[in-house]
């Protein structure tokens, strides 16, 4: 007779308790997405997050396969969407490149990643 009670009780205490929560920004989406194949290089990479960013205190860069840095500097946050983060880049050759980002989200928390994607050119 005591078991259906302790089963509720049970289940009352796990619906009650503390919900876990991503304790930081994570990556919702990109374009280029991570590891595309793209026949044209976009004119920006842009990432998704799911909080919105500190402007002053993220960052994102995209590299050649020699190391070289080639976007054009100009990072921003989305002034409409503050959990937008882009960098304009120039014409890039076919080949691979790699996508670096460190974010401070509002929460306080430092998320550093990469991501490849590559230029094929046109067939």
């Amino acid at each position: 007779m005591r078991a259906p009670w302790i089963v509720t009780f049970l289940i009352i205490v796990l619906l009650l308790g503390p919900v876990p929560a991503w304790p930081h920004a994570y990556l919702v989406k990109s374009a280029p997405a991570r590891r595309a194949v793209l026949l044209h290089a976009p004119t920006r990479v842009q990432l998704w997050f799911n909080e919105r960013l500190e402007a002053q205190f993220s960052h994102l860069s995209v590299w050649n396969r020699e190391g070289k840095q080639v976007d054009s500097g100009d990072v921003q946050v989305g002034p409409d969407d503050l959990k937008l983060l882009s960098v304009g880049i120039g014409t890039l050759a076919p080949g691979p490149y790699t996508v670096k980002f460190r974010v401070l989200s509002v929460d306080g928390h430092v998320v550093e990643e990469q991501f490849p994607f590559t230029i094929r050119g046109s067939p």
